[in-house]
């Protein structure tokens, strides 16, 4: 993030702008939006600019521009059509660590200005660093269609009853609780209305309602985050992760999806790999239970989705047990995301009419599964957290009754920009996988369905 997003209190704030064009008249037209004193320095004119001092009395200063003029400013906007000049003043400005922009020139800019989505007190600012201007503002023409004109209500009213509520809810956590309630319920559909009147009564009735509460144990968000690309997670997954207090999350949940939690909620890794546990599971059980008593929403983050060799299931039982309350919300399981990303249907009436998952987790060096059910006809198995065992799988396979020729895929980073694919035969796949270079997180998928790879796979990965 080479700019840093920051709103300036304009309410003392002195802008030179040099140069009256039309280009000047822009920056001039946001500037107008705040309390900012503004003086304008240009041999020349426009009637746009014109205009606009005449309507608000603005100071004009109809020469040259001279080194003094910056000294009783905090701001300086530079739209000539000099790049000398142009240049002189970034220097200038620059040397006595005054801000300073020059317009349509991003390295000669100490700050620029974002696209804006005005509602005010409602403020979105957007910025591409002046290296996509027509992609943001398409974002920005994205955004003014779905955030309603009454939201300045919604800004106002807030800040109408802001001082009540810090008054009478102690801590930031249960603020926060509270306007998120008014946000999302009937309330602010109220005042969006413009039914200000039964707004404020039905506030004070909520506000009275949520006191009286007991707020001090939180709940606990058992979350799949799919298997790695943002697009993926579910609606629901978003908005519980952005009302997160606490989010505890694993190895595979990709740092994308980590990015989408909401800023200031404390983040806990509780990454494992290949066996090898960064905290034991009893230690994550009980953490989630601690948390949660101490009034916090805390999401469960888990890689794929939690039901699904996640342990979900042993992390809901204590919850039960310690009266934590609770929810969960599905998602696009590995095995799914893995094979569609790699074009291999896991079911097909040629191929496959079920599917099989199991778990390739040594546990003293073997895989305690039951092969002959792994080795029907007309199914596909996938196998998680296989590629430790992989030899292993592919001679009990064999043994078991499989075609030593029967196709097999490895999917590594699945539906991520870097995901990669090796297709092989049982015979073939670990010296192609060790030539590869292959490193988990990887599922295997087993069955003539890794056929149709070739013929169907879409996904274009950005490998290097």
């Amino acid at each position: 993030m080479q700019y840093f997003p920051v709103f300036i209190d304009a309410e003392h704030l002195s802008v030179l702008i040099v140069g009256a064009g039309e280009v000047g008249a822009r920056k001039l037209e946001l500037i107008l939006k705040t309390p900012a004193k503004v003086t304008i320095v240009s041999p020349w004119v426009s009637d746009t600019v014109k205009q606009l001092v005449a309507q608000h009395s603005l100071t004009l200063h109809e020469r040259k521009f001279e080194d003094a003029d910056i000294f009783t400013h905090n701001m300086v906007f530079v739209a000539t059509d000099d790049p000398q000049v142009n240049q002189h003043i970034h220097d200038h400005a620059t040397a006595h660590n005054i801000l300073v922009n020059v317009v349509d020139n991003t390295p000669l800019c100490k700050f620029i200005t974002p696209s804006i989505v005005d509602r005010s007190p409602i403020i979105i600012a957007m910025s591409s660093g002046g290296v996509a201007p027509v992609l943001l503002r398409y974002l920005r023409q994205k955004l003014e269609s779905v955030i309603p004109a009454q939201v300045q209500r919604l800004g106002r009213f807030s800040e109408k009853f802001r001082s009540e509520v810090k008054s009478r809810l102690g801590s930031v956590t249960e603020r926060r609780y509270f306007w998120e309630s008014v946000l999302d319920g009937d309330i602010a559909e109220t005042v969006m209305q413009g039914n200000e009147a039964k707004a404020d009564m039905d506030f004070a009735n909520a506000l009275d309602d949520f006191t009286q509460q007991d707020n001090t144990q939180g709940e606990v968000y058992l979350v799949g985050a799919g298997p790695g690309d943002p697009d993926l997670l579910t609606f629901r997954a978003l908005r519980l992760m952005q009302k997160a207090d606490i989010v505890v999350y694993d190895r595979l949940v990709s740092p994308a999806i980590v990015e989408l939690v909401r800023r200031d909620a404390e983040k806990i890794y509780v990454g494992k790999a290949k066996s090898k546990h960064t905290i034991p599971q009893d230690e994550i059980n009980q953490l989630l239970v601690d948390k949660a008593l101490e009034g916090n929403r805390v999401v469960r983050l888990k890689g794929g989705d939690p039901f699904i060799f996640g342990r979900g299931g042993e992390e809901l039982e204590t919850l039960v047990d310690k009266g934590i309350s609770f929810q969960v919300v599905p998602a696009v399981t590995a095995a799914s995301g893995a094979a569609s990303y790699a074009g291999i249907p896991l079911t097909h009436r040629d191929h496959a009419q079920s599917v099989v998952f199991a778990t390739g987790h040594l546990r003293d060096d073997t895989i305690n599964l039951d092969w002959p059910a792994l080795v029907q006809k007309n199914q596909t198995t996938v196998f998680y957290m296989g590629m430790t065992g992989l030899g292993i799988i592919c001679r009990e396979l064999i043994a078991h009754g499989m075609s030593p020729n029967m196709p097999i895929a490895i999917v590594a980073s699945a539906t991520l920009p870097h995901q990669r694919v090796v297709i092989g035969t049982l015979t073939t796949i670990e010296e192609l996988v060790k030539t590869a270079e292959i490193k988990p997180p990887a599922l295997i998928i087993v069955g003539t369905v890794v056929s149709l790879h070739d013929d169907l796979h879409w996904f274009k990965p950005q490998l290097d």
